[in-house]
């Protein structure tokens, strides 16, 4: 067995939560993630969706497990991670990888956009 990844407990903890991150305020994240039972699909135990949002609302950057990558088409969900309109797998290590290659990722796309610097 695993030892338990105590950066679960502040990932579960950010759901619900929608942020601003950009000076104008037009761009804001928002964190979906839900505690499930441990699966092959998902064996660190969390449906999870970290998503990045343009002015419009349009998804601009999204990490989550939620479906199969599209080039499977079939299968079981697994992690991956949306860049604009490119999916790729995205492997996940634990909850504090994630949340830190998800805002890396979001400060990437702002900076293209001119948004920060």
């Amino acid at each position: 067995m695993e030892p338990r990844d105590p950066t679960l407990d502040v990932l579960v903890d950010l759901d619900g939560q929608v942020l601003v991150v950009d000076p104008e305020g037009g761009h804001w994240v928002r964190f979906v993630v839900t505690r499930v039972p441990t699966s092959p699909e998902k064996p660190h135990g969390l449906d999870y969706s970290l998503t990045l949002h343009g002015t419009d609302g349009e998804r601009l950057v999204g990490f989550d497990n939620a479906h199969p990558v599209a080039r499977q088409k079939r299968g079981t969900p697994q992690d991956h991670r949306h860049r604009l309109r490119s999916i790729r797998p995205y492997d996940y290590r634990d909850a504090a990888t994630l949340v830190a290659d998800f805002w890396a990722t979001v400060d990437a796309v702002l900076r293209e956009r001119g948004m920060i610097p």
